[in-house]
């Protein structure tokens, strides 16, 4: 390492040791969550003043979520308030939130707390250490089967491999983010973002920090298993390819395979004329192939869909509300421009 670089890295840990943070906070239908959520944060910023802003986007929550955080945090020093004008989806959620951050780190938390703030400490430590990103990496879950536990450990190995990511298993959107990487992050215009694989693909100096999730202390999961397959297809779809290119290698598999059977069927018939063929056996090799070709229809159409969304160049979010601590409200037509750029 030449002098100059040794100067840059020493500038950067020392920046790091006296930066902001931000806390970022998607919500969706939390109004019996969000008064713990803000007792909590508050109480770590009491004892980390570092955390200098929190901006929580509220999801499209039907019931009072936004005005009851507006009244739990008037008097606080450094919220912000996003209000999507309908559901966009967690992963909007988060950009929004990480495009809004004017702090030197961001940390991307979610409204049931299942993430302790204990575990902020230690990423904090690694960012202050040098690292760009520092993701939590769940060790253990409480309240979900072994199931469920070793499918999604299961779809974190096979994107893991399938895409060639450096994204390990475990884990989620709770990381903490430098300054440089919400920069690089916020030129991502995808309309539907997969954020801990973009992150991923970002590169970067990324470390992993252990730690054991908690149960959900109130309310209910806003990511059934629905949404959990829809955002592993997203994230699968946003990285690779290979799906189509297997399309291609299992069609010319079974190209020939049928002329090897039609070769064989013809050399039995003439070595057998009395052979009566399976009326059985040809319906379900039928319904299989056709079965098949309605699969890979399906993960054409899945790509098609994709690109479809991309080329109508729709924003990615509309954001009808801005609002922060300090009492100041955003127009509408201010807040509904930030919404058209994607901000």
């Amino acid at each position: 390492m030449d002098i100059s670089t040794n100067r840059l890295v020493h500038a950067d840990a020392a920046h790091a040791a006296s930066g902001s943070i931000a806390f970022v906070v998607p919500v969706f239908n939390e109004e019996e969550s969000v008064e713990r959520l803000v007792h909590e944060i508050e109480e770590y910023r009491v004892a980390h003043p570092s955390v200098e802003e929190v901006i929580i986007v509220d999801d499209g929550s039907k019931d009072a979520t936004f005005r009851l955080l507006q009244s739990l945090v008037r008097e606080l020093r450094g919220y912000r308030l996003l209000r999507f004008s309908r559901n966009f989806g967690h992963q909007l959620a988060v950009t929004a939130g990480l495009s809004a951050v004017r702090s030197d780190a961001a940390v991307v938390l979610d409204a049931d707390l299942q993430d302790p703030l204990t575990v902020v400490d230690a990423l904090i430590e690694q960012w202050r250490a040098g690292h760009d990103v520092v993701y939590g990496i769940r060790r253990s879950r409480a309240g979900e089967s072994s199931l469920t536990s070793r499918l999604r450990h299961g779809y974190y190995v096979f994107f893991q491999r399938f895409t060639g990511l450096d994204a390990p298993p475990d884990v989620g959107d709770f990381r903490l983010i430098s300054r440089p990487v919400i920069d690089a992050f916020r030129q991502f215009r995808e309309q539907q973002p997969y954020v801990r694989g973009l992150i991923a693909w970002l590169g970067f100096s990324q470390i992993g920090v252990e730690y054991d999730r908690e149960g959900r202390a109130s309310g209910t999961s806003k990511y059934p298993y629905r949404k959990l397959v829809q955002l592993a297809g997203h994230g699968i779809t946003s990285f690779t390819n290979k799906p189509l290119k297997y399309a291609v290698r299992l069609g010319l598999f079974t190209s020939l395979l049928s002329i090897l059977g039609l070769v064989w069927a013809v050399f039995a018939k003439l070595l057998q004329p009395e052979l009566v063929s399976g009326w059985a056996s040809l319906i379900f090799v039928a319904f299989f192939f056709g079965g098949l070709q309605l699969f890979f229809l399906g993960v054409v159409g899945s790509y098609l869909g994709r690109v479809y969304d991309e080329v109508k160049a729709r924003p990615r979010y509309v954001i009808a509300e801005t609002w922060s601590s300090a009492g100041s409200l955003l127009g509408k037509q201010e807040s509904e421009q930030q919404g058209r750029m994607g901000v």
